[in-house]
């Protein structure tokens, strides 16, 4: 779904807008209420861990969801992806079939049954958090440490798709970013509930040394974490002149790499973008534009792995 998040959404606190829509995210409250009555289908054979978000927007969920299939994988699990089919987000699913096979649907749970039919041990959900159809095994919560809950409020009023005190009923938060703001969003999940299982992420470019780091940089995106991406190559010393943001799953026309091919030759830039975007480019861009692919570290894997091995041993 390409959409543009309104400003208000990340203020620290709600301002009038976010009170005036209020009426409605009571109205959408309502109806998560009524969902929890929806029966839920459990699977034997196949595992499921789903990784989500109540924040709407980047969160790391692709990120994760590779992490774990790769972590996974070298323990010679037979693993899957399985991800709601949306024509806009042709992007994460080819990042995801790079990396393992990958179902798709307009309904998960059928993406699911193939899986199972198929022999796959476990099925990694990449979002879904809100699906009521599946009584998944094992749930994660992924925030993103710059954005965390924004002004807190449900949508309309805010970014989140549901309370944030939600989040005890699924047990398991992973924190992504790079370092930011940390213990102040730790102590705020703890005090919701102290048995929370937080985990922490931090972005890594893998492909460093395909880039001159003695050159300047103009960089572009359109994803939900863009200042998390930038954060994280000004981390690794890259000399950014410019950066320009566009909305979420972002379909860039013929008209809009040009303009950032003249703006980059007039700063004398180097152009870099992600992965995801680099996907939805045209072939005939490629040779003006470099992506920076990135993996997500787990800081304290040794946890978390102990904790999501009681799913399958």
């Amino acid at each position: 779904m390409k959409f543009k998040k309104p400003k208000f959404w990340d203020y620290k606190k709600p301002n009038i807008r976010s009170y005036l829509l209020w009426p409605i995210s009571i109205l959408i409250i309502l109806i998560n209420l009524f969902k929890i009555f929806i029966k839920r289908k459990n699977f034997s054979k196949i595992k499921t861990i789903c990784i989500g978000n109540i924040y709407l927007g980047g969160t790391g969920k692709t990120s994760l969801s590779l992490k774990i299939n790769k972590i996974l994988s070298e323990k010679k699990i037979r693993t899957c992806f399985i991800k709601k089919f949306y024509s806009d987000q042709i992007d994460e699913q080819k990042i995801l079939e790079n990396d393992g096979k990958l179902f798709t649907n307009k309904k998960r749970i059928s993406a699911l049954k193939e899986a199972n039919n198929e022999g796959y041990e476990v099925a990694i959900f990449d979002d879904g958090l809100q699906d009521f159809s599946i009584n998944y095994d094992f749930n994660i919560v992924c925030f993103n440490n710059i954005n965390w809950i924004g002004n807190g409020l449900t949508m309309p009023s805010g970014p989140l798709r549901e309370s944030i005190k939600n989040i005890k009923k699924y047990k398991n938060v992973f924190l992504n970013g790079n370092d930011e703001n940390l213990e102040e969003i730790k102590k705020y999940i703890l005090k919701i509930d102290p048995s929370i299982n937080v985990y922490q992420g931090k972005y890594v470019p893998k492909n460093l040394n395909e880039f001159d780091m003695n050159k300047n940089f103009l960089v572009f995106s359109g994803i939900g974490n863009h200042k998390t991406f930038i954060s994280m190559l000004k981390n690794n010393k890259f000399n950014i002149i410019k950066d320009i943001e566009f909305p979420d799953h972002y379909n860039y026309s013929n008209k809009d790499i040009s303009e950032i091919i003249t703006t980059s030759k007039n700063l004398n830039c180097k152009i870099i973008t992600t992965e995801k975007d680099f996907m939805r480019l045209r072939k005939e861009s490629y040779d003006n534009i470099q992506c920076v692919k990135v993996e997500l570290q787990i800081l304290n894997e040794e946890k978390f792995l102990k904790d999501l091995s009681k799913i399958y041993e």
